[in-house]
Parts: structure tokens; sequence; C-alpha cells
């Protein structure tokens, strides 16, 4: 981790007085928030490169800065009356925390898109995967080179609707027709809750939900998804079951240097990625596949095919766009005066995950996992891991973690649905400013 300057200032002071009384500094800066001359309003609307000079954003990309407390007020928030009496929706990981950075590109994410244009169905005929856009591809694989967090080189990719929908299509592709059962689908607890429901949703005769990884003992094929960094408790996975007969989809939407520590490329037989993790555009519903063996990739374009005829070309194009952005902001970081969007986003989490920690630390309710730094590629030095979902636990009496942050108006999802105790929940760590300090307020009045 970087160095932090000898010399006191206030961001300094005020991350210290967050970890002494967490509840009233961010109480304080969220009613703050409310006034239209307040200090934090004024630093969202200063223009990048004049936030860059005063805080002495550092330019090398090895070295990370911690971003000042004023940073959290999210300059396209909307006002919500209420204040503790608002319910807080944090079960799903809506990534809404990027859309500062976005707002701040301005014009480099923008397209224009012409009335002719996507008429036909086809981008590349040649290509397996025929309905996928060759600037899309293009920006996947350069993305992928910057950050080095998989190998490219010999595979295939295929882009889907979302991951979701590449599960699905490696489901199928993995399954055989000829089977006299469906084959097993695992993943080992916990795993993501909608593993089970997306194989069983269908009732598909080509494969079946047959839950915790750890237990799996029957005999014969089998499907093992892997997800790492996990979601939802953050840990880094490898496969579990590890038998002759198995096959491996390895879910790595959250192998970005935001969230965890680049250790090497991944390199793997068929590895799914998504742009709602990775650059925060859920709504782009945009994902992709990079996948080895070819029959596979075929198979996995043919389910596309059948289910959505392909992939909305419009959506590919954006999500090229940004993608295109990420990578020129990791390569001109050193020539330019702004932080690449992964420092940005690291030095966020980072802070998100600080205050988290002050707030569950100050009382003996709740537990949090703790990660170890290692090395990171991408930064070129040990960074930790700070997942996009926080996994909590409850402590003493309370059985329900879920129920009981309900009744304090916090939505999360239980650890039920996780395949793991309901003293456990998944809160995300991804929404917008005002929801995450409404977090951090109420853990520490539920713990004074």
């Amino acid at each position: 981790m970087a160095k932090l300057p000898t010399m006191f200032s206030l961001r300094h002071l005020l991350v210290l007085s967050l970890a002494l009384n967490v509840s009233l500094i961010l109480r304080m800066v969220y009613e703050s928030e409310e006034g239209n001359d307040s200090f934090c309003l004024k630093k969202t609307v200063m223009p990048s490169g004049v936030e860059s000079n005063r805080e002495g954003h550092i330019i090398h990309k090895s070295r990370l800065a911690i971003s000042p407390a004023s940073s959290f007020v999210n300059s396209t928030r909307t006002d919500h009356p209420g204040g503790r009496d608002r319910v807080i929706n944090l079960d799903h990981g809506d990534p809404t925390m990027y859309e500062r950075y976005w707002r701040r590109m301005g014009e480099k994410t923008t397209i224009i898109i012409p009335g002719w244009q996507s008429t036909s169905y086809f981008s590349d005929v040649t290509n397996i995967c025929w309905f996928m856009e060759a600037e899309f591809e293009k920006e996947v694989v350069r993305l992928h080179r910057v950050v080095g967090n998989a190998v490219t080189e010999s595979r295939h990719v295929v882009v889907g609707t979302g991951s979701s929908q590449l599960i699905l299509a490696a489901l199928y592709a993995l399954s055989s027709p000829e089977s006299d059962e469906p084959i097993s689908v695992v993943s080992a607890a916990p795993y993501y809750s909608s593993y089970p429901s997306m194989a069983d949703y269908q009732k598909s005769g080509l494969y079946k939900w047959a839950g915790d990884a750890e237990s799996f003992e029957k005999n014969g094929p089998y499907i093992e998804l892997v997800t790492s960094p996990n979601n939802p408790d953050g840990s880094e996975r490898r496969s579990v079951v590890n038998r002759s007969q198995g096959l491996l989809i390895h879910d790595l939407a959250y192998y970005w240097p935001q969230y965890t520590p680049i250790a090497s490329p991944s390199d793997h037989d068929l590895t799914l990625f998504t742009v709602s993790k990775s650059t925060g555009h859920a709504g782009m519903r945009i994902g992709w596949a990079l996948v080895k063996d070819q029959e596979v990739a075929k198979k996995m374009t043919k389910f596309i095919e059948l289910s959505t005829i392909g992939v909305s070309k419009d959506s590919q194009l954006r999500a090229a766009k940004v993608l295109k952005t990420v990578s020129d902001s990791c390569e001109q970081e050193n020539s330019r005066d702004e932080e690449s969007f992964f420092k940005y986003s690291y030095k966020i989490m980072e802070q998100r995950w600080k205050l988290l920690r002050a707030a569950v630390e100050g009382g003996g309710l709740f537990i949090l996992p703790k990660f170890s730094p290692s090395f990171c590629t991408f930064f070129g030095q040990e960074t930790e891991s700070q997942p996009a979902f926080a996994w909590l636990k409850c402590e003493g009496d309370i059985e329900d973690c879920e129920s009981f942050f309900r009744g304090h108006k916090i939505l999360t999802r239980s650890g039920r649905q996780f395949g793991a105790s309901p003293k456990y929940i998944r809160i995300s760590m991804l929404d917008t400013d005002e929801n995450f300090i409404q977090l951090i307020d109420r853990l520490s009045a539920i713990q004074q």
C-alpha cells in the first residue's frame, strides 16, 4: 500500500475522527449535504483537474492514495426525505457507485448510432459468434491485456446479454442431450444466490442443481461453478470436487483490481466476465465468455441464437466505447493529469471498507471477514481485497440477521439464499454514496 504523507491534512483528521466516532461524523456529513453552500457540494462541482491538483493525486500507476472523505458526496444524488425512517435497499448489487465517475468522463463515452445502423442480425458471418461486433471483441481483448487478469490467446470470445445468459449458455453447451439423466450442477457454499434458480428455473432435462460442491458425492459427470472472488464473501476460490468427469465454469465477474489483487492472468477453459461489475454498466446487459474449446463456443452461440437471436448491437457498441475509455485511462495515466478508472474505483472501495470496518469494529454485534494483502500485478504493489459485497455475520442472540437489519429498515440478502446460515447477510458495497452513508450511520447507531 502507498505510504501516507507525514504532514497531517484535513482529510487525515477526518479519517481519524471517523474511526473514533463514525456515527457522529457521518451524520454531520449527511446533514451537510442538504445545504446548498456545503463544502462537500462545492467539491463535487469543481473541475476534475483542479480537484486532482489540490488533493495531490499521484500519477504513477503503482501508487495509491486515500481520497478525501468529501468524495462520498454523490453529485448526482437525489434528495430523499426521512433520514433513518427511509428504507435503504442493499439487497441487490446495483453498481450505482460508478455513476459519478462516468458523468465526469462526459463526451468520452458518448456514441452516435445512425438510424440505418444495426438493421441486420449479422455482424460477422465468419466468426463463430456471428452477432458479435468486431469493435467490442477488440476492446475486450485489449482490456484483458491492459489489466492482465485473463489469457485471451487461443480463446473464442462469446458475447451475451449479461453473464446470466452466458451461465445458461455454458450449462447448455457443457451438457449432453444423449445423457440418461440431467448433469449435476454444483458450487461451493456460500455460492451465488441465483445459481440454484438459474439451473432449475426451466426444469431442463439437460442439467439440474445438486447443491454444495463440498458435500457432492454422486459419481459421474458434473458441472462445477467456481466464482472467484466469490459472491457473496469475497474469498478466492478454486474447484472443490476435482474429479475426472468434472466440467468447470469460472465466473470471474469480480476479478478486477478495484475488488481484489490481480495475481496472474486467469487461464481456464471457460471464463465469464461482465460490464456490470467491471465498469458499473449493469443496464447495458453485456457480458462475455472466453472459451478455449471451439465446439463449446459454437454451442454457447447456438443457445444465445435460440433464446434472443443474438445480442443488442447498440449495447455492444456502447460497451466497446466504455471499455476503450477504461483502457485509455490506464495506458495514458502517466502522461495525463488524471487517474485511471481502476485507481479511482480502488480508492472509493478502499474508503468504503475502512468506514464499514470502523463502524462494525466499534461494537460487538457484527463480524466481517478479514483479507490478507497480496501483490497486485496491475498496481505493482501489495493491495487488499475489498469485495463488492460485505458478508456480515450477526453475533450473540441474533439468529436471523436479515430480519434484524430489516427491522432497522436496511434490506439485505439472507445467508440462507447462499446455502449458508441465516446469521449471515450480504450487503452491497456498490450503492449510492447517500445509501452507503446511511448504512454506516445506522450500523453505528445500532451498536451504541
